[in-house]
């Protein structure tokens, strides 16, 4: 038995770059930040915050909800697959690439956040269709550490 599942809280970067194709499958991806705050150690050894960046790939009706609610700054909840691929480069250079496949998405910046800023206000979760989900509970998202 295998699990290839990530979550991940985080900022989103910029705003999704949605691309359509000739299938008319929208495809969005954009960067999404996770951050470890800063600590000090018991012995005064002070460790710096630090901060990676995700590179999320959403499909469908996801990439579809992320074109028309996500904005850059928004904060996120992702729950998807991680897969890595290659490619050569311009000049020939071996490339890799780690992604984020999303299955779920849940927005976790408050509407009154997002009126604020005059976005218009969006739905709090998003996911893949029944087909391609597992089955889970309807109040899975009450298991979610915030």
């Amino acid at each position: 038995m295998s699990l290839n599942k990530a979550q991940l809280i985080g900022n989103v970067g910029k705003d999704p770059d949605v691309r359509y194709l000739d299938s008319g499958v929208a495809v969005a991806t954009f960067p999404l930040a996770t951050t470890d705050r800063a600590y000090t150690l018991p012995n005064g050894t002070q460790v710096p915050e630090r901060t990676e960046w995700h590179n999320i790939v959403l499909w469908r009706g996801l990439a579809e909800t992320a074109e028309k609610y996500v904005h850059k700054g928004d904060k996120l909840y992702i729950e998807g697959k991680i897969r890595s691929r290659s490619y050569d480069d311009q000049n020939g250079v071996k490339r890799y690439v780690v992604e984020i496949f999303a299955d779920n998405m849940e927005m976790l910046t408050p509407r009154s956040a997002q009126s604020a800023s005059g976005q218009p206000a969006q739905p709090v979760t998003a996911q893949q269709p029944a087909a391609a989900q597992p089955s889970q509970p309807a109040d899975a998202s009450d298991d979610l550490p915030f």
